[in-house]
């Protein structure tokens, strides 16, 4: 009597396995560069634009700090957003124009400065609603506190008018003075205060 024969069974995997061909192994190889490569970009790219978008953001917050930390008038013109909520027209050829706003839970002020031609002072003051002969000679009109915000000081060797107009909310009152010491190159000084 003949044993019995057993089935054949399958090697296994990884026992008498024939190799795989070159070209495979490197077909393996290639696809893990790509994977590779695929997680690289994924992780990369993102942290960059990250790293990147953080820079500028500090950069922003620091000029944004610049502005809003500013402690007194500096050059430069305020916009025409500002010039047209606080309601200061500065004459487009003003020369000398130094600006700062500040705000606070309470109030929001615009300081401006500018020097302008006596045409262009009468233009202003009627844009305004007011004119010269509205004007107070020796009126300090800008108070001791807004003055010393601004940085501004009021020499009494100076040709000073001054006058404020008062405005319901929500629309700004504003305290003006005018240095005359030269009549040709007058001096103009504004605070415009609005309360929220």
């Amino acid at each position: 009597m003949n044993p019995p024969t057993l089935p054949r069974q399958a090697p296994p995997p990884d026992g008498d396995a024939a190799p795989h061909p070159a070209e495979d192994r490197r077909h393996v190889v290639r696809r893990r560069w790509i994977t590779a490569i695929i997680i690289v970009l994924l992780i990369g790219v993102p942290a960059g634009y990250l790293a990147i978008s953080t820079q500028q953001s500090r950069e922003s917050g620091r000029d944004k700090a610049a502005r809003v930390g500013a402690s007194t008038v500096r050059p430069g013109w305020p916009s025409k957003v500002q010039r047209s909520i606080y309601e200061v027209p500065i004459p487009p050829k003003a020369w000398r124009v130094g600006f700062l706003e500040t705000n606070n839970w309470r109030t929001s002020r615009l300081f401006t400065a500018f020097s302008v031609t006596p045409a262009d002072l009468d233009a202003f003051l009627t844009s305004v609603g007011t004119s010269r002969d509205a004007l107070t000679q020796g009126e300090i009109s800008i108070s001791p506190h807004d003055s010393e915000v601004a940085g501004w000081s009021w020499s009494p060797k100076s040709n000073w008018y001054g006058t404020s107009l008062d405005q319901p909310n929500p629309r700004p009152t504003r305290d003006i003075m005018v240095d005359l010491t030269d009549p040709e190159v007058p001096k103009v000084y504004v605070v415009s205060t609005t309360v929220p």
